[in-house]
């Protein structure tokens, strides 16, 4: 098989700002002096790279901090073994990373996606999702990936001349389009989520094609990051057991070779090598078929990988295959265990409770939330209890819900 398309090729040198530390790309990279800018025009840093600085305004936002204490799928009060959306996006960052060095990918840009894409999830994961979407049925609904934009463009107060963390265009298309297209060419956009539509400059993200290959490599590496984590934090937790996952193609079969290979080894160490394996046969077969894709359709710019039509970073179809068990598995063991269950219903009560105490009556918000607000019920009122709401880490609901409603919310 031609890989040639694949190989990492130098930086392209036609005119363009030069950066310190610059290093060699492929063709279809994005290339970091090619940026289509930033909504509020700054002079370029002197030392980073846009998607460097991009990175960093990112690590130092007070959302990525609030990362810390949000659920990944437990509750952080149920301990600090398991996986938070913080721990949750630093692995994300690590794989992607990798991949994108393997491509010849500009790996900041990658990073900056993996790092900022659950920013705009609210507190108790998708369980305070699924409440926030319900309490804003009638304002034009709630969706964490339209709300990360929102964070990044609006919500974020740090910076003396202007809202948000002023992004590079290339950030904000990645992180609008980490599910791919967010909708077709000519779709309704009625049923856009507000959260995107209120950013003045949305139009001209192209929400109809697919993003460049930094944020699709992001994307698949949230995937794989969710998929091997969960398994070891609902073994760890003991909702299943090792013997419980041998039927699952690819995982089971892993498993396997761990126990025969180290019989003497302890639990906690089969799993860990076990799902180290896992992760390392998933990227692999990512980079296979992303490298046979790249011979296929041979892009030669970044455009020409948005203008395709197609991902290009994609996993076999096998594997995606015999991800499916695994996902059914999780979600029947998993995602819906009594246990769970019972935590997240508590959780959706909270939110709720806040949402609704906080429209009826928005003179119960905080002094600077109350000057976003309008008259109970109104639109801007509950936008300005939804993105409070949606800011808050776990441990802040549960005080919040504490203090307007006076009983505890969790054991």
């Amino acid at each position: 098989m031609d890989t040639t398309a694949s190989k990492p090729k130098p930086l392209n040198s036609e005119p363009g700002p030069a950066y310190p530390g610059a290093v060699w790309r492929a063709p279809y990279a994005v290339d970091p002096t090619r940026t289509r800018g930033r909504l509020h025009p700054e002079a370029e840093s002197e030392t980073r790279t846009p998607f460097q600085r991009d990175r960093d305004r990112i690590i130092h936002s007070t959302a990525f901090r609030r990362l810390k204490q949000k659920t990944q799928v437990f509750v952080a009060h149920e301990g600090d073994q398991f996986r938070t959306r913080l721990t949750h996006s630093l692995e994300v960052s690590q794989i992607a990373r990798s991949i994108a060095r393997e491509l010849g990918l500009d790996e900041e840009l990658a990073e900056s996606l993996a790092l900022a894409h659950d920013l705009g999830h609210p507190p108790f994961g998708h369980a305070g999702e699924a409440a926030l979407a319900a309490c804003m049925a009638d304002f034009g609904g709630f969706d964490h990936n339209a709300q990360t934009l929102r964070v990044v463009t609006k919500l974020e107060a740090r910076y003396a001349e202007f809202d948000g963390l002023n992004l590079a265009w290339e950030t904000l298309e990645g992180l609008v389009k980490h599910n791919g297209p967010v909708t077709a060419a000519g779709g309704d956009e009625s049923t856009l989520p507000w959260a995107l539509t209120d950013y003045e400059g949305w139009r001209g993200l192209e929400i109809s094609t697919f993003a460049y290959m930094e944020a699709q490599v992001a994307a698949l590496s949230d995937d794989i990051a969710y998929n091997n984590h969960d398994i070891d934090d609902g073994l760890r937790v003991g909702l299943f057991s090792i013997d419980d996952l041998a039927d699952i193609p690819v995982v089971g079969e892993t498993f396997a070779k761990v126990r025969a290979a180290y019989p003497n080894a302890e639990r906690s160490r089969t799993i860990h090598e076990s799902i180290r394996r896992l992760i390392g046969t998933m990227i692999a077969d990512l980079m296979a078929e992303t490298r046979a894709n790249l011979a296929t359709h041979k892009p030669q710019s970044a455009d020409e990988v948005r203008a395709l039509g197609v991902p290009i970073v994609t996993c076999s179809n096998v594997m995606l295959g015999d991800a499916s068990p695994l996902r059914s598995f999780l979600r029947a063991n998993m995602y819906r265990h009594y246990r769970v269950n019972r935590m997240m219903n508590r959780a959706k009560k909270i939110v709720d409770d806040l949402f609704q105490a906080f429209v009826n009556d928005p003179a119960v918000l905080p002094t600077a939330w109350q000057a976003v607000a309008d008259g109970p019920g109104d639109a801007a009122t509950a936008r300005a209890a939804c993105d409070y709401i949606a800011g808050m880490s776990d441990s802040i609901a549960v005080q919040e819900h504490r203090r307007l409603f006076g009983f505890e919310s969790f054991p």
